[in-house]
């Protein structure tokens, strides 16, 4: 949480000296889905998601928009990882890690480049009207 206001102060700054930019941040699904098992998790990203909206809601004064997204499961080389050591304890099989990905939306998580393209297309002028919102990005899970 501390990292993004620090960033965002360094930035906001300099963003509002030339009266333009766009700050995404990407946060995370658990501050939707309240996770007991993340708690802390889930805290801190709902905290991002305040801060996001509640900064949009100022900045357009300065010219700058502010938009967060909220992906769900991304596969990466630590969800491959975790999968993998939870595909052994459950199913006493690491290799059976992918199907574990049967209860996911499409049965699959999102690729990184998916979450990629709509942070391209968030900070881009096709989405100049776009402000003080969180994009949630979980295949509808």
């Amino acid at each position: 949480m501390f990292g993004y206001i620090s960033l965002t102060r360094l930035i906001y700054a300099r963003m509002t000296e030339r009266g333009s930019g766009v700050i995404v941040n990407v946060i995370g699904a658990a501050g939707e889905k309240f996770d007991p098992d993340y708690i802390t998790g889930s805290a801190g990203n709902a905290a991002l998601m305040a801060f996001t909206r509640a900064l949009g809601r100022a900045s357009h004064a300065h010219g700058i928009r502010i938009v967060g997204i909220n992906p769900g499961p991304v596969e990466t080389e630590r969800l491959v990882m975790l999968s993998r050591a939870r595909a052994e304890k459950s199913l006493g099989d690491a290799s059976r890690w992918r199907e574990l990905y049967a209860r996911m939306p499409f049965e699959r998580p999102a690729l990184a480049a998916e979450i990629g393209a709509a942070v391209a297309f968030l900070a881009s002028p096709r989405s100049a009207y776009t402000n003080a919102t969180i994009l949630t990005i979980d295949g509808g899970g």
